[in-house]
């Protein structure tokens, strides 16, 4: 036995449980200040994971008991990441004893997002699933795959999880496939309007197969009876009532109410990973814009890789806020007209749940082309206008903003469109079925 003490730096967050009003046009979301903290371990054997708060827990810590145990996989982008953090969220709601773990990498966002949301986090190797045979990731697959699996096996049999859920991802596939070996059951969502990948191949060892959307299911090799339709989940804040009002005097103090004035909010969203081709089309006629359009006012999400660039090349505005990333996004969207994105399956979603009028610029860098699918579902849905990537020039871009916000009937046709096709209780009907899941007959 032995007592250590260590220094660590915390771990920046993506996440954020209150809303600071910005100070300064340049409001930074992101990097929180690091700070120090002191971690006192005491422990008998090797830890195996990291709680939520920090510190080391081993697998004694959570052994025994009759509460439910959950195993989630993710890894990737905020699109997989945050559909399982909700889900965590709706089955803590019911079941407040549960037991739940993520496993994914410590070098992805997972490893930031899912301590900050209060869960328990193990990292393993990320296992890359190439698209052609004589790639060099699909060449080392083997490599990452048994090691992942191996680390996978260690954490599944001393946390010992009733269900394992994954979301699709590298990480998710061996977690999946060890959890199918041992006797678990197997849930996995796809969030996309397409199934990767990895999804696509364990939807044959899995229970329980969720998408988002009714042309996603015949895309799967597996038995149509187990996919069910439910939409993606959301994150809580996400499905609470904020007020236009209130979004607005967030991010504009000087605004004032909402019926006091005629202002209209453009929300651009380069994503966590940012969209340079947005960044620079919009960069070419903002100040203009703003100039021409007194009651026009613009939050801006650069992407945290582009925000230190666009910082330095756009010019401060009192009507415009730049950000290199968003936390308080149940703000954003309340106070938001019209919405320029690009077209991940998570922002669509969100976009609908809001009843958000859109302009798409779906990522050319997606595999199979899945944002321009997403797109075109959009435009089904609720009327969303799509601008491929080499369409995208500052005069179509602007073009585009301005027709829309110059049809108040437009958008409250494409608002109005956007709500009947959401999807707000996804979250809650997947746990249902997770559950009932569980009371059926064990599985052998």
């Amino acid at each position: 036995m032995a007592v250590t003490i260590t220094t660590t730096n915390t771990a920046i967050s993506f996440l954020s449980l209150s809303h600071p009003k910005p100070r300064t046009l340049q409001w930074v979301c992101y990097p929180q200040k690091p700070r120090s903290q002191f971690v006192c371990c005491l422990s008998v054997d090797r830890p195996t994971y990291q709680s939520a708060s920090g510190q080391s827990e081993s697998a004694a810590s959570g052994g025994g008991g009759s509460s439910l145990r959950v195993v989630f996989a993710t890894r990737g982008t905020g699109g997989r990441i945050y559909p399982a953090v909700a889900i965590a969220d709706e089955i803590k709601m019911t079941n407040p004893d549960a037991q739940i773990l993520f496993i994914g990498t410590d070098s992805g966002m997972e490893s930031a997002i899912v301590p900050s949301a209060g869960y328990d986090f193990a990292p393993i190797p990320g296992s890359p699933l190439g698209r052609s045979i004589f790639c060099l990731e699909t060449l080392t697959l083997p490599f990452y795959l048994v090691r992942s699996m191996v680390e996978s096996w260690k954490i599944i049999k001393e946390f010992k999880p009733q269900i394992v859920f994954g979301t699709g991802c590298s990480v998710s596939f061996p977690v999946c496939l060890v959890a199918a070996l041992n006797g678990l059951r197997v849930i996995i969502h796809e969030h996309g309007s397409v199934p990767g990948l990895a999804n696509w191949a364990l939807s044959v060892l899995a229970d329980l197969v969720f998408v988002a959307y009714n042309s996603t299911v015949d895309c799967f090799p597996t038995d149509k009876k187990k996919i069910v339709v439910t939409g993606n989940p959301l994150r809580l804040s996400l499905k609470k009532f904020v007020s236009k009002a209130v979004g607005r005097s967030y991010f504009f103090p000087r605004l004032g109410k909402v019926h006091d004035s005629d202002a209209k909010v453009v929300l651009v969203l380069g994503g966590s990973m940012g969209a340079n081709s947005m960044n620079i089309a919009l960069l070419n006629f903002y100040q203009q814009m703003l100039l021409e359009r007194e009651n026009l006012h613009i939050i801006w999400e650069t992407g945290v890789g582009s925000f230190d660039e666009m910082e330095n090349l756009v010019r401060n505005h009192p009507r415009l806020i730049l950000a290199p990333f968003l936390h308080a996004m149940d703000l954003a969207y309340a106070a938001a007209d019209l919405v320029v994105s690009r077209a991940g399956a998570m922002t669509c979603t969100e976009l609908l749940a809001t009843g958000k009028p859109a302009i798409l610029i779906p990522s050319p860098n997606v595999e199979e082309g899945h944002q321009f699918k997403n797109a075109s579902l959009m435009a089904d849905l609720a009327g969303s206008n799509i601008i491929t990537e080499d369409e995208l020039d500052s005069c179509t871009l602007r073009y585009a903003i301005e027709d829309i916000l110059d049809n108040e009937q437009l958008m409250t046709t494409m608002s109005e469109r956007a709500f009947q096709a959401a999807k707000p209780n996804a979250g809650a009907e997947i746990v249902e079925h997770l559950i009932s899941l569980l009371n059926a007959s064990p599985k052998k």
